[in-house]
């Protein structure tokens, strides 16, 4: 039996003992759906499928056991939020084909001191300012080499790496193109009938988060190298043509978000939608005068995957829902509802990010997002407000290489070893954990 039977094998075998464990408590349909996930968990995790195909399981199994039929399933795959998510990734494509990414890099690098400590902030900000716009793999994967080249020195190489890791997830969060769990919870929420959470209006609220993050994240990593001093070697690149192009897009782009999105009770927005605005920018860099991108040389940087993985956690939510198995599990956490709405936050936004630690973010919080919906909605808590508390927190996982792909890519660099990001990481999810419930408590509530 080779290596990839055994994965597929394993996954079959753990999707059947659940199936028989949750058939002792919860109906066939249910017991199915949640043996379903632990299979396709499974193969995302261990890779015995590749991740598109696996997310395309629901399309066949979801009707064949009579949880939803195909049509309600295949719908997940054209959500409005995957369009969204497309636009997004053609502008990304745009920014590293022409190299911006490079410019705004060293843009960064330049404003802050020659030393140790000044590089590792300005790594831990590019990666996250470029984050918000690229996937973070991609900003982890363009950064960590440029960084790398930067000394030779074995302690700062490591700092620097999860720098720019850790910075990848901090600042992923900054708008809801920027991490897939971002665009789960805003599928989610349109699903739901829930007042959706405009482009500009999500930035602004967490913002602070990501600012404070950037901060202590930083200080942490350049503890003991204060007077250590480097001497990037970088030269200051110019913009040329292609460049000047793509970054008056999305200076426009913002122009745009900024102008539509409404300020209660003042001004209503353009009511245009945001996933329209992100395609059609996208679409333009195809045409002149732009003509950035090619459709037979750029199709194949489109991570259509990466859209099935977002189809597959509409469609275990919705499965969620309507298998009645989201209200279920919500009836057993009705009783740690009833606590301060605060240590509520605390006990949802602990087992979020440490259970992230060894799960996919995306597979999580298709899960625990319609549960939440339940439980909050079901003692009168602000839904939005827990949704959003642990959307952020999915993406808030340092601890372990396999928590998220930039943790994985620091990892293979060979500059960074699993005890030093765990010693590393179990500090900023108990900081993350600490300035997420502070500023969901104080702001978000008050906002949303």
């Amino acid at each position: 039996m080779n290596l990839a039977t055994q994965k597929i094998v394993l996954a079959l075998a753990l999707a059947g003992l659940s199936y028989l464990l949750m058939g002792m408590f919860y109906t066939f349909e249910q017991s199915l759906l949640v043996s379903f996930i632990v299979l396709m968990v499974t193969l995302w995790s261990n890779e015995g499928l590749p991740l598109a195909v696996v997310s395309l399981l629901p399309i066949v199994l979801f009707p064949a056991a009579g949880i939803l039929s195909t049509k309600a399933v295949a719908a997940n795959y054209a959500n409005p939020i995957i369009y969204l998510f497309f636009g997004g990734f053609l502008l990304a494509i745009a920014v590293e084909k022409t190299g911006l990414h490079k410019w705004i890099a060293n843009k960064v690098l330049a404003l802050f001191p020659s030393s140790a400590r000044g590089i590792i902030f300005a790594l831990i900000i590019s990666s996250g300012l470029l984050s918000s716009v690229l996937s973070n793999t991609t900003t982890t994967l363009l950064l960590l080499p440029i960084a790398l080249l930067l000394t030779d020195v074995a302690k700062l190489k490591l700092r620097f790496a999860l720098g720019i890791a850790y910075g990848a997830s901090i600042g992923g969060i900054l708008t809801p193109i920027g991490t897939p769990p971002n665009l789960i919870l805003m599928g989610i929420m349109q699903d739901l009938g829930l007042e959706a959470i405009a482009f500009v209006q999500w930035m602004w609220m967490v913002a602070p988060l990501v600012l404070v993050m950037f901060i202590v994240v930083g200080f942490i990593l350049s503890l003991g190298l204060k007077d250590v001093r480097i001497e990037p070697n970088m030269a200051t690149p110019t913009l040329d043509k292609q460049q000047k192009k793509v970054l008056f897009l999305l200076l426009a782009l913002i122009v745009i978000l900024i102008v539509n999105a409404p300020i209660k009770p003042y001004y209503d927005g353009l009511g245009l939608s945001e996933a329209g605005i992100l395609l059609s920018a996208g679409l333009i860099l195809f045409a002149p005068p732009f003509s950035i991108l090619e459709w037979h040389e750029d199709k194949e940087h489109i991570p259509y995957r990466i859209m099935f993985l977002f189809g597959a956690g509409f469609a275990i939510a919705l499965g969620f829902t309507q298998t009645g198995l989201a209200k279920e599990i919500a009836s057993h956490l009705l009783s740690l509802a009833s606590m301060p709405m605060i240590v509520f936050m605390v006990i949802v936004a602990t087992m979020v990010t440490f259970t992230t630690e060894v799960t996919s973010n995306t597979a999580l919080i298709s899960i625990m997002l319609p549960i939440l919906y339940e439980v909050a909605n079901s003692v009168g808590l602000d839904v939005r407000l827990f949704m959003m508390l642990a959307t952020v927190c999915a993406s808030y996982a340092f601890m372990l290489p396999i928590a998220t792909p930039p943790n994985a890519i620091a990892m293979s660099s060979g500059v960074v070893n699993v005890k030093t990001m765990a010693m590393y990481g179990i500090v900023f999810n108990l900081v993350g954990i600490f300035f997420i419930v502070l500023i969901a408590n104080f702001f978000w509530a008050n906002v949303l």
